[in-house]
């Protein structure tokens, strides 16, 4: 009989099923495309999973989107069928079959007892780590060969180059070895190589004076000793076998190291990391290689092989130790700027074009001022232990002076001095740099939706859906009698049902930057140029229309109603300054870069962890990376939490 009961107070009588026909609703409505962890409303108090995993307890959590006095005056109900201001649109159709069933599902909620619907405590376990094989990045095989040989010729940079994917050039999908990588790979090996042994050992990579070509004592620790640095790890005995007969093929001593170094250089065992091994006794070396690659983006040195050997990182408190050890080293900061260049997407500046007579200021030599700029706000921040979150806030910066001209600021007496950023500027941190908003802009104008789409996926770590296919991208043109501004124009978008959803929630973002151009200058009003037709002898008119650069961010936690509002830059940078999901961001993005691959599930409780030292440290970035690496390594104790 209790039973009996205690089953009417999870599905009463008539109600829907919440995972054979709630969710589907849900589904179909594309609920999950925004609410998801992220979504563009990962922030809201919707959240659906990943991947299909409707439970009932995910059905029964929704109980707070319910008005238990008014159900018709649910969220859950009056959001999705647009009764109610939504940023994403109306999903389900009033009046519809999916409405009903959505319906049941609010009343079975507003009415059913509230201690029914309170979901059992559980334990967030950290996930197995995952076995990875990855290659060395371009910039990864530079420092590699430089910290190995000596030798800093760069080859990688004429290798074919790589994807971005995912926001980053050395994440999983990416890492393919194309058949034109492996030739070059063997080129350049075959360089290194001969260069290294050119004037026979100039560069110390024997270990000892030979005596002959016959010294095997001199070859086998020259082949142990350097195969442990290029492999990472010692060489097994059927590796140490190989290389020694390939060394005696040859008729001089220093011929047969530079055939065993040019065969080495080629070895998957160089060319590729192993992280989460399945043998035990190679653990501690592999994890000396994530930290390495992950702090200094190279190979490791002799301490840290020495540690690995030790069984001094079997712990977290090794872990800890070593990568300190390694931020403290100089060769810290080449991952830092491959990071920073990578999420910054600074790329899209090298072979930027504007129009000349309109943009008389623009040259390459301003483009990478505009990166510098950008490069030592971060750096500045990193190394000097500030709040990194002032990244995004900032009301100064390091100009030279192009940029300064650029902005309106005196010029500094230094190239790349501190400069304070008058507040007339409504410039701060990197949303009022020129690299930021020459890369978000077109040839001739600037994009609003370029802008917002930059801040949503880069700054809060928020996945926009594509748009359908066959949609038209054109604006409508600009004419004599209806001369608009951009704003104007991207009206279009809202007009339409299949991309309102969308643009709704990253137009209105770039919109607030609207008074700064395409390469970054402060503008009054919008200059636009009606151009004649061909045939015709009429002159191109100007005209300058007034801007309204109200703009807001739907969704953003901490705001007051459902968006937050902001008219520059600068009131948008301190919004970001101040919001955990921003915060948030920046720890996924660092595990992003760090581990080659977006966070699963699995990965929450690290970066969970990692985000709250992040917090408690006042935002420093080192500490971060420090986070990340350890629980990276050695997954947390499990949390014990309520949903």
């Amino acid at each position: 009989m209790r039973l009996a009961f205690y089953a009417l107070l999870i599905v009463p009588l008539g109600a829907a099923d919440f995972i054979r026909d709630v969710y589907p609703v849900l589904e179909r409505g594309g609920c999950a495309g925004c609410h998801n962890p992220n979504g563009v409303a990962s922030g809201t108090r919707l959240k659906l999973p990943e991947e299909h995993g409707a439970t009932l307890d995910l059905g029964k959590s929704l109980h707070v989107l319910v008005n238990r006095t008014d159900a018709e005056k649910s969220l859950l109900l009056s959001k999705p069928t647009g009764r109610v201001a939504h940023a994403g649109g109306k999903r389900i159709e009033p009046g519809s079959a999916d409405e009903k069933i959505l319906r049941e599902w609010v009343d079975y909620l507003a009415t059913a007892p509230i201690e029914s619907l309170r979901v059992a405590t559980v334990k967030k376990e950290a996930g197995p780590a995952k076995r990875a094989l990855r290659r060395l990045t371009h910039a990864q095989y530079n420092n590699t060969v430089r910290d190995l040989l000596g030798d800093s010729s760069r080859l990688a940079d004429s290798f074919p180059p790589e994807d971005f994917i995912g926001g980053f050039r050395n994440q999983y999908p990416g890492q393919n070895a194309s058949p034109m990588l492996t030739e070059a790979y063997s080129v350049a090996a075959e360089k290194l190589a001969r260069q290294a042994f050119r004037t026979g050992d100039s560069r110390g990579l024997v270990p000892c004076k030979p005596t002959g070509v016959a010294d095997v004592v001199c070859r086998d620790r020259f082949l142990k000793e350097f195969g442990r640095k290029a492999f990472r790890r010692p060489l097994t005995s059927i590796e140490l076998a190989r290389y020694q007969k390939l060394f005696s093929s040859e008729k001089q001593f220093y011929a047969g190291a530079q055939l065993a170094l040019e065969a080495m250089l080629q070895s998957p065992a160089f060319l590729m990391r192993v992280e989460h091994g399945r043998d035990p006794s190679q653990q501690g070396y592999e994890v000396a290689s994530k930290l390495s690659y992950a702090i200094w983006n190279s190979t490791p040195d002799d301490a840290l092989l020495n540690a690995a050997a030790k069984g001094e990182l079997s712990t977290v408190a090794g872990v800890e130790r070593e990568t300190r050890r390694l931020l403290a080293a100089e060769k810290a900061h080449d991952s830092v700027k491959e990071f920073l260049t990578d999420w910054l997407r600074l790329d899209r500046l090298n072979g930027t074009i504007r129009e000349r007579r309109q943009y008389p200021m623009f040259t390459p030599e301003l483009t990478v001022a505009m990166a510098e700029e950008s490069r030592r706000l971060a750096e500045a921040l990193i190394w000097k232990r500030g709040n990194f979150m002032e990244f995004f806030s900032a009301t100064y910066s390091y100009l030279n002076s192009d940029l300064a001209k650029v902005y309106g600021v005196t010029a500094p007496s230094a190239e790349y001095a501190k400069v304070e950023l008058p507040a007339n500027t409504d410039r701060a941190g990197i949303l009022g740099h020129a690299s930021f908003l020459t890369a978000t802009s077109k040839p001739a104008e600037t994009s609003p939706t370029a802008r917002g789409l930059f801040v949503r996926e880069q700054f809060l770590c928020q996945e926009v859906p594509q748009p359908p296919p066959g949609v038209s991208t054109n604006l409508p043109p600009i004419t004599k009698e209806k001369p608009v501004t951009t704003r104007e124009r991207l009206k279009i978008h809202l007009s339409s049902p299949s991309c309102s959803s969308c643009h709704s929630l990253i137009d209105p973002i770039g919109f607030g930057m609207e008074k700064f151009d395409a390469i970054g200058a402060r503008r009054e009003k919008l200059r636009v140029t009606v151009q004649p037709e061909r045939q015709s002898k009429e002159k191109p008119v100007n005209f300058d229309l007034d801007l309204d650069t109200s703009g807001w961010v739907a969704g953003l936690v901490g705001a007051e109603g459902t968006s937050a509002g902001f008219n520059s830059p600068r009131e948008l940078g301190k919004l970001l300054a101040g919001s955990v999901q921003c915060q948030e961001c920046v720890v996924k993005q660092a595990f992003r870069y760090l581990m080659g691959r977006h966070e699963s599930a699995a990965d929450a409780l690290a970066i969970e962890r990692a985000a709250q030292e992040f917090r408690a440290s006042g935002f420093q970035f080192q500490e971060m990376l420090v986070s990340l690496v350890k629980w990276t390594t050695y997954p947390p104790p499990a949390a014990v939490t309520k949903n």
